[in-house]
């Protein structure tokens, strides 16, 4: 019995029938499983080390650490996975709330604009009081949280979160903790398997009203003008894409020579144009794309990524490389930051807020990521339904950003 026939086993006794789109969740699940033991080296200080760029990634990519660099260095059989579940409409502004720091600057003016520029409710933006600092206590998450909670109800689905600190509490993400609780077991062991989220791979457009999931994303930028550049860029990108005639966008799924890094490699779907949607994929093995052009995905893995002042990104574009702490938005330990990528002109990017490992779980599927998009989804909704656990993972960008929304 494969993975994907236990999975599907397991949830026809827990919830009947297959539904239709269910195939491709499952799909996705059991190949992530089944890399989990392929992309980890085998001991826990290997695993950190592996993952921060440290001494013993050479050695796991050597072999020392188990199975890691064969498995990323080996080509797998590309296909798309299918079938691909079809998802009707989108969040738009009334679903989304928006919550103001009012002290902090950057927030005040951040939100300011964003509330205009998407036509935010004013029943819909909360201002609260945080202390301006990378992380928060769970004391003060908590408090927080119930503001949140007390003031939203279930009028809305998202939240878009106008700082760019706090961006965590201890080990969680803020966008994480938000959506799915705060987990301090996970503090302990950060490398261990988080929760996980029931949004991933779902056809649901009312994430709250469905999963009880609330989605979070930061309108984060390196300061007030790159943030108001990057409102301006998700709001120019809505309906943009995929019109008959226009001239096609470019995806690029980048394998680099970090082998740990690129685990995410062996979901990458096959090279090529896909001319119904007005897109071509590209399976590049390079460290660092350079001078290319309509950028619609940019993924990638490695610790710190050149040549970006060469990228040209459309409007709505998606970014992020796999690393240990792409969400520490303050001090990235040698690491760049999802600030980069939102600054070289990507809409969105995601990245971790404390040493997740290569878990591959804990970063978004590639695929998933693109056909969420192509469909309508807003670059909120693609993001964290291609992310299986979310815990520690920053979601960082304009949450409304739809190029093939019609």
């Amino acid at each position: 019995m494969t993975i994907s026939d236990f999975m599907a086993t397991i949830w026809r006794r827990a919830h009947g029938p297959l539904p239709a789109w269910r195939p491709f969740l499952l799909a996705m699940a059991a190949c992530s499983l089944s890399a989990l033991a392929l992309a980890q080296p085998n001991s826990p200080p290997e695993k950190e080390a592996a993952a921060n760029g440290g001494p013993a990634s050479q050695a796991a990519s050597a072999g020392n650490g188990g199975a890691s660099a064969a498995s990323a260095a080996a080509a797998p059989v590309r296909k798309w996975i299918s079938p691909v579940p079809r998802v009707f409409g989108r969040l738009g502004p009334k679903d989304l709330g928006l919550i103001i720091n009012e002290d902090d600057p950057y927030s005040v003016q951040v939100g300011a604009y964003y509330a205009k520029a998407r036509r935010i409710p004013a029943d819909q933006i909360l201002r609260v009081s945080l202390p301006l600092k990378p992380s928060l206590s769970p004391q003060e998450f908590e408090a927080f949280s119930k503001k949140v909670d007390a003031f939203y109800g279930s009028r809305v689905q998202g939240l878009a979160l106008a700082w760019k600190q706090p961006f965590s509490v201890d080990c969680n993400s803020i966008t994480g903790a938000r959506a799915l609780g705060y987990d301090g077991r996970l503090c302990s062991k950060t490398c261990d398997k988080s929760r996980p989220s029931s949004y991933f791979g779902s056809i649901s457009t009312k994430p709250y009203r469905d999963h009880h999931i609330r989605l979070g994303m930061l309108l984060a930028a390196k300061d007030v003008e790159g943030a108001k550049a990057l409102i301006d860029r998700g709001v120019r990108s809505d309906g943009t894409l995929g019109l008959r005639g226009a001239p096609p966008v470019d995806v690029h799924f980048v394998t680099t020579s970090d082998s740990v890094r690129s685990v995410r490699q062996m979901f990458f779907p096959p090279a090529g144009p896909e001319p119904k949607v007005g897109l071509n994929v590209f399976l590049d093995q390079t460290d660092a794309l350079r001078n290319v052009d309509r950028v619609l995905i940019y993924m990638t893995g490695k610790a710190t990524v050149d040549g970006l002042d060469t990228v040209g990104f459309v409007p709505g574009a998606l970014a992020d490389h796999l690393t240990s702490f792409g969400g520490k938005l303050d001090d990235p330990h040698g690491q760049m930051s999802v600030l980069s990528w939102i600054e070289a002109g990507a809409t969105a990017s995601y990245g971790t807020t404390s040493e997740p490992c290569a878990h591959v779980q804990k970063f978004p599927n590639p695929q998933a990521l693109l056909l969420f998009y192509i469909q309508g989804a807003t670059a909120l909704e693609a993001y964290w339904k291609s992310v299986m656990w979310p815990q520690q993972g920053l979601f960082v960008g304009e949450p409304l950003a739809a190029p093939y929304g019609r």
